[in-house]
């Protein structure tokens, strides 16, 4: 990823541009993004993504318009960002362009069945949450409620307790920073247990507990295990924060069976595949084994194949 950051825009907003390395389609990642949860997947200006996000630190929120140039190239336009590194970072690891993805394309040739998925589908790389505690916060809420009710509760918490920021002329609320999540007693749409738990995500994010470098820079076991100390984070939710939060581009989400009936569909297999069946599969996916695996756990959503596992039943 290279960044070069300019300097000439108006007082009122700030720019970057990002490089990406390997092919990357920002229509592609807006396309998967549409079902996200209130932040990301509004359209912004000049038909880009608007971006909302607390900043890691916490100081305060950013909204971005991203867009990109027909050579590949991202900008992105935030206003009044006084941490715009941060911001660029957050915004590149959502898209998953923190990575080099020069080998993506290889996986698809090593593995052809892989490879029509990522051909229909523009060689999408995973559109990731903004930070570990974006992450974990948004599972808590969606867990057995419907996407639909989880975005409104996630609007509804960013218009009361979210920073308010204006774009373009374009006013958008961010999720709370945890401070002010912290002061939501209760929230319309969801049990108390649940906005109890959410203040416990909140504290640990102040505490450094969610920041998200240092999840990613840990053993996937050690992180793992931290995340399932958090309160309402068990073993699948701790996986997504990681995987999905933190954007780690080379691991398996073993404990997302979703994903499983996914591969077994694709791999026109009698069964669910085991653990070890399933690393086997996957093998060739390195170094893009979660990448691969966002990318069939949503075609399979939006294809609904009928899995051979199941016709054999």
């Amino acid at each position: 990823m290279a960044l070069r950051v300019c300097d000439d825009r108006p007082m009122t907003t700030q720019s970057f541009t990002i490089e990406p390395k390997g092919r990357f389609s920002l229509a592609a990642a807006q396309d998967f993004a549409e079902g996200f949860p209130a932040g990301t997947g509004a359209s912004g200006q000049t038909g880009g993504l608007l971006m909302t996000f607390p900043i890691e630190g916490w100081r305060g929120s950013a909204a971005v318009n991203v867009r990109q140039d027909a050579d590949g190239t991202i900008h992105g336009e935030t206003a009044d960002a006084n941490e715009l590194d941060t911001v660029t970072g957050q915004v590149a690891r959502s898209l998953s362009i923190d990575h080099d993805g020069t080998g993506w394309i290889e996986v698809g040739d090593r593995d052809p069945v892989l490879g029509a998925v990522q051909k229909r589908y523009g060689w999408l790389r995973p559109v990731c949450f903004f930070s570990a505690y974006e992450a974990a916060t948004s599972f808590v809420i969606g867990h057995r409620i419907s996407m639909r009710q989880a975005r409104i509760v996630k609007e509804r918490l960013g218009t009361d307790f979210g920073d308010e920021t204006n774009l373009g002329g374009q006013t958008v609320h961010a999720f709370p920073r945890p401070q002010r999540l912290l002061e939501a007693t209760s929230v319309k749409g969801l049990s108390q247990v649940k906005v109890e738990r959410l203040h416990g995500l909140a504290q640990a994010a102040i505490d450094g507990r969610l920041m998200t470098d240092r999840l990613r820079e840990m053993p996937e076991a050690e992180a793992l295990d931290d995340l399932e100390r958090l309160p309402g984070v068990g073993p699948w939710t701790a996986q997504a924060v990681l995987m999905r939060g933190c954007g780690v581009a080379d691991a398996i989400p073993l404990k997302d069976d979703i994903s499983r009936a996914a591969v077994a569909s694709f791999y026109d297999l009698s069964d669910l595949p085991d653990d070890v069946q399933w690393a086997t599969i996957s093998d060739p996916w390195r170094p893009f084994r979660m990448w691969a695996t966002v990318l069939l756990h949503m075609a399979w959503r939006r294809e609904e194949p009928t899995p051979s596992y199941r016709q054999s039943r």
